[in-house]
């Protein structure tokens, strides 16, 4: 979908709210929907919940849309139903009919096959053919979809094998497109790697490279914020904000999967991608348009801005207990917590502190981005021992956006104290459901929007920036620091983030409010 063509209307599936809604439409032929990986977690529990939001909300229509699951697993069509019925079963009942998710579940085909043979895939073909011929679709005028549930090392020959055996004819008007989960590699060399293997097989503008985190609801607002406000404009930049931080924060350790994650480890994770595509929309420019590649330009800038990472500006940590699950090494390296301090040098933020945060096993879960301003110059109230302005926007939970502020104390003295201005929206947008990052990503895929998706260049000037430090940690050049489940992590990162010049607010705490 796109820019062009026609508008048509539908009744939006949903007990929410029944006013009609409107849907762009410049294609014509039927959507197939292929989930690789369709027996894994990842599909189960993101991909076809998401997919059946997008069918109750009206964007996909059944006269259209077809849905496949492709694994290796040996099981009927009924089989994969059930187990994504078993998940999020309660989740349906609540806000749905029987009838339509009757209806969705058999939207939904299984096919079994291997990842590296041409039998299975060859089967796939046959199948969306024959729906592509049942929706009476002229030959390749219609659309296929393959999202890649799978883990990083089998997409190459998946890919090969798309592009053997499942194509449509793009020349007759059709399109096939790549979603590819993260992570994107482990290092510059194995994202480049990667890139090139399924560069030789798909153009650019077919591969969409998902970073769930850039379809947040919060994150999107990232842009709206800047550069609709006007009294943003002149304050951000290096004149008034004196640190950014963005943070994650999860109070659990690995829960089972310590193996995984030991491959990988929190730098990899959580800050390489998630944190850094957020930080890239706090810090770009304005672009000339919202056309995706006038945005994706201005992120790439940021990134090649950003200077190499000093030791002094990274702080390691491993939760003490992390190794005693069986399935991490002994003496694994691996840190669950680290806190980085990113400089990008340009005009803007020259001398700004960028503080990266994400941890395990901490004393709370949440993700934010917090901009503390500089302190106001000729205090006259006395009130600098109180905190700082800070805008702060909470990603989850309760999105929110706040900003800090000193107001005077109710009553008949002159005192000072730390309130706030507040967007909850759990409490201004109380009849709106907040789609998950997952509805959204899947839908401009469908448009052929990849505004919110990561461009190769972007990818790889992402890997330049933590590339030396990660293999400085594989190397066991840099060791994590121990620190206790439930803590703040170690507290040689606090002393960093001082060091970097943010001053914690004292006798503030922020409470959501309640309806």
């Amino acid at each position: 979908m796109g820019s062009g063509g026609g508008q048509w209307i539908v009744e939006k599936r949903s007990s929410f709210r029944s006013e009609p809604l409107e849907v762009n439409v410049s294609e014509t032929g039927c959507l197939s929907i292929v989930v690789l990986g369709a027996s894994g977690d990842l599909a189960k529990k993101k991909t076809f919940p998401a997919l059946f939001n997008l069918y109750r909300q009206g964007f996909l229509q059944s006269n259209e849309v077809h849905i496949f699951g492709y694994a290796r697993t040996k099981i009927s069509d009924d089989d994969l139903r059930n187990r994504i019925r078993s998940f999020w079963c309660v989740f349906l009942v609540a806000c749905c009919s029987i009838m339509l998710m009757t209806e969705w579940f058999y939207q939904i085909k299984y096919v079994s096959g291997s990842y590296d043979t041409e039998g299975g895939f060859r089967m796939l073909d046959k199948e969306i053919s024959l729906h592509e011929e049942f929706r009476n679709s002229t030959e390749g005028s219609s659309r296929r979809l393959f999202y890649l549930a799978l883990p990083p090392s089998v997409y190459p020959v998946v890919c090969r094998m798309i592009k053997l055996c499942c194509m449509n004819k793009s020349h007759l008007g059709g399109w096939t497109r790549i979603v590819v989960e993260k992570p994107f590699g482990k290092d510059l060399d194995s994202a480049e790697k990667l890139s090139n293997q399924i560069g030789e097989l798909f153009e650019e503008p077919q591969l969409y490279r998902i970073d769930h985190y850039l379809g947040k609801e919060l994150v999107q607002n990232l842009l709206v914020l800047r550069f609709a406000n006007r009294f943003f404009l002149p304050l951000w930049n290096r004149d008034n904000i004196d640190n950014v931080q963005i943070v994650f924060r999860e109070d659990f350790g690995t829960e089972g999967r310590g193996g995984y994650f030991d491959e990988y480890g929190i730098i990899r994770d959580i800050i390489q991608n998630h944190l850094l595509q957020v930080l890239c929309l706090v810090a770009m420019e304005k672009p000339v348009s919202l056309k995706p590649e006038h945005i994706r330009d201005e992120k790439v800038k940021v990134l090649q801005s950003v200077m190499p990472i000093k030791d002094e500006e990274v702080v390691l940590g491993q939760y003490n207990g992390y190794r005693d699950d069986p399935t991490v090494p002994d003496h694994s390296n691996t840190p669950t917590f680290a806190t980085v301090v990113l400089r990008i040098h340009n005009e803007r933020w020259e001398g700004v502190p960028f503080i990266l945060k994400a941890g395990k096993a901490l004393n709370s879960r949440k993700a934010e981005i917090r901009i503390q301003f500089k302190d106001v110059p000729g205090d006259i109230f006395r009130c600098k021992n109180q905190g700082r302005n800070e805008f702060v926007i909470r990603l989850q939970p309760s999105e929110a956006m706040y900003m800090k502020l000193t107001v005077k104390q109710p009553g008949l003295e002159m005192s000072t104290v730390q309130s706030e201005l507040d967007l909850s929206y759990g409490q201004r947008y109380q009849q709106v459901t907040i789609p998950e990052a997952y509805e959204r990503l899947i839908l401009d895929t469908i448009r052929g929007d990849q505004q919110h998706f990561v461009r190769r260049d972007e990818l790889r000037a992402a890997w330049e920036i933590f590339t030396p430090l990660l293999h400085r940690i594989d190397d066991g050049e840099f060791k994590p620091l121990p620190y206790q489940p439930g803590s703040r992590g170690p507290a040689e990162a606090d002393e960093l983030l001082e060091r970097a010049g943010y001053v914690q607010t004292h006798g503030y705490i922020w409470i959501p409010p309640t309806l």
